[in-house]
């Protein structure tokens, strides 16, 4: 499905382990309940599509775009998340365990209730993300956009930041 224009289809419950949707358009489709275990996703427009419950486990999403997509209660273990405009998108109850999340733009996005462990999360956000019952832990540190400023946020400080927010998550100090 490689560059395919797709926006609009329903794909809901369908089985598509190990397929390319590389640079596809799937604007506004329905993929609830979809498995895409190891699938290569990258460049793909996902823009306003419903991804519930979705598995999307070790799937490249690398440079994709979410912006309004609903990913709530879907599993992202190890998928690998660089480049990603995520955007006032919904990730309720996502699991993103183990997955790299560099460069993603989590702006007006909910994240309440993810489940995150060991993390990258090298991320922008702004005062409408919300991380509510976010938990588990990550490593930082993430941009804050606030108005017309831009700042770091890291270690400790990051960790108390998501817990003023509602999250419960730890911080933890960089391998390297």
């Amino acid at each position: 499905m490689i560059g395919l224009d797709l926006s609009g289809a329903d794909f809901s419950g369908g089985i598509f382990q190990e397929s390319w949707f590389t640079d596809a358009q799937l604007v506004g489709a329905k993929l609830i309940d979809v498995d895409l275990y190891r699938s290569d996703a990258e460049g793909t427009d996902f823009s306003g599509a419903d991804l519930t419950r979705a598995s999307l486990v070790r799937v490249n999403l690398d440079d994709a775009v979410f912006r309004g997509a609903v990913l709530d209660g879907a599993d992202l273990v190890k998928a690998s998340l660089y480049g990603v405009d995520a955007s006032a998108a919904s990730l309720r109850g996502t699991r993103l365990m183990g997955a790299s999340l560099i460069d993603v733009d989590f702006r007006s996005a909910d994240l309440s209730q993810a489940v995150v462990r060991e993390n990258t999360f090298k991320v922008t956000v702004d005062e409408k993300t919300k991380f509510t019952g976010m938990s588990g832990t990550l490593f930082g540190p993430l941009q804050l956009i606030h108005r017309e400023s831009q700042r770091e946020i890291g270690g400790s400080d990051l960790e108390r930041w998501l817990r003023e927010r509602g999250g419960d998550v730890r911080v933890l100090e960089s391998r390297w």
